[in-house]
């Protein structure tokens, strides 16, 4: 490979760890934002928090691990490999999550959340068990 899939490849690594921070720390806010009165400073401390992750971190984190990830399975060939299109299936899934967790900082933002701490706790699972289907798929390639 060359020098460009390498620093690709670098790129693509740094953006998944930055989405993943914060696909692990929204949730674990959620929590905590769930436990706040409604229209308190902690209720807005939040809100603030859960959209500058979302704005700052989270979504461009996320089109850069996309855009970089794709260019990495058309640079190497894999497009027709099944692991490859399994990954992008469960990555596709945290894309969608990732969707669902900013629906949900929009509803704490309206005061309209309808979910308590444990659905949140729950819900913070999620990530993990996505991120380590993908790291099997990629490291083991099992198909």
């Amino acid at each position: 490979m060359n020098d460009a899939y390498h620093w690709t490849k670098v790129l693509h690594i740094a953006a998944v760890i930055a989405w993943m921070a914060g696909m692990f720390y929204l949730p674990r806010l959620f929590v905590y934002h769930a436990e706040t009165t409604l229209g308190s400073d902690q209720d807005r401390t939040f809100t603030v928090m859960e959209g500058r992750l979302l704005r700052i971190i989270m979504r461009p984190a996320m089109i850069v691990a996309w855009l970089s990830g794709l260019a990495l399975a058309s640079q190497a060939g894999f497009f027709d490999a099944r692991w490859l299109q399994a990954k992008l299936l469960l990555v596709v899934l945290m894309t969608g999550l990732h969707g669902y967790l900013s629906r949900c900082a929009k509803n704490f933002a309206a005061e309209e959340n309808r979910h308590d701490p444990r659905f949140f706790r729950i819900l913070n699972e999620i990530p993990t068990i996505l991120m380590l289907g993908i790291i099997i798929l990629v490291v083991v390639k099992p198909f």
